[in-house]
């Protein structure tokens, strides 16, 4: 496969620093090697730059960093964009903030090619504010809100060239819900599996259930992977640990799963702050779940072909 690599260095949508550095941890742990290992052909594009600042503003005074996150997210969107022509664009973040970007940069590419986008939110937060119900005002809670083409991001944040259908996002492993998010994830019919789902289910049958749907509708699938959808006892390099994420081998089975589909057309990798971690294992842990997604296995499997086409 065709994949090409992109730093999204943000961190203004976190209520904390260091999410910048996240790109240059990936990269340091090895992610060009893995792949290149695999057999994947790797374009490293370096890191994205924002979009020129303009002055931009909201009746929700909690909002932090809203010029800045505007002007990522536009410039992101776009690269997003192009770097999904024939080829499996991979973000390396930065805060969840740039998501709004990503996703609304590959729900672009897929109406251009004529396909339904899905996406597979992996996080313990559904980060499903919009500008006037977020009460931190960290931005980092409002992508999958926007880019689901939610009412009140409309004069602020970047017009939306193609909104994603609601009914085809699932969120995956949730633990830390608000309640104006939990009314919203209801109305809208957003997919969504709890830890508590999978503590009763087990992540093998939930997530077979919405492979299952994307591949029979022809999809795209877009994965966001957040570090906290990772228990913090494996994967501490995260400002917003929430204990009882998915285990080591949970998240392992989740990679090998969307191995096995084939169905994978664009990553996030997400939230990963550095100055967190501890002698670099967060970062080693995404790029080692980044390989298993991307076809490193214990034995060979029969698996579909990839429906990307790359």
């Amino acid at each position: 496969m065709r994949c090409r690599i992109l730093g999204a260095p943000v961190q203004d949508g976190a209520g904390r620093l260091g999410c910048e550095m996240g790109p240059s941890a990936l990269r340091t742990a090895g992610l060009v090697p893995a792949l290149l290992a695999l057999g994947h052909e790797v374009e490293d594009l370096g890191a994205i730059q924002p979009a020129p600042r303009e002055q931009v503003s909201h009746q929700n005074p909690a909002l932090k960093a809203l010029p800045e996150i505007v002007a990522w997210t536009t410039a992101i969107s776009e690269a997003a964009y192009q770097a999904s022509e024939d080829a499996m664009p991979i973000f390396l973040g930065g805060d969840h903030s740039i998501s709004a970007g990503t996703v609304s940069g590959v729900a672009r590419h897929a109406r251009k090619v004529g396909r339904p986008l899905f996406v597979l939110w992996l996080d313990a937060h559904p980060d499903f504010h919009t500008l006037d119900t977020t009460t931190s005002g960290n931005l980092h809670g409002v992508p999958l809100a926007y880019a689901s083409g939610r009412p009140g991001f409309a004069g602020t944040f970047p017009d939306l060239p193609a909104a994603v259908d609601p009914t085809r996002i699932c969120t995956f492993g949730l633990r830390s819900v608000d309640p104006a998010e939990r009314l919203a994830l209801k109305e809208s019919g957003v997919i969504v599996h709890d830890m508590r789902a999978i503590d009763e289910h087990g992540i093998a049958p939930l997530l077979s259930a919405f492979l299952k749907r994307v591949a029979d509708e022809g999809g795209l699938l877009h994965v966001s992977l957040d570090v906290d959808f990772l228990d913090p006892s494996i994967a501490p390099a995260v400002g917003t640990t929430v204990p009882g994420g998915a285990t080591f081998r949970e998240a392992h089975l989740a990679m090998e799963m969307l191995s096995d589909s084939g169905l994978v057309t664009s990553l996030d990798l997400v939230e990963l702050n550095p100055f967190l971690d501890e002698r670099g294992r967060t970062a080693t842990l995404m790029v080692d779940l980044t390989a298993s997604l991307m076809g490193r296995r214990i034995m060979d499997r029969p698996t579909r072909s990839h429906s990307g086409g790359y």
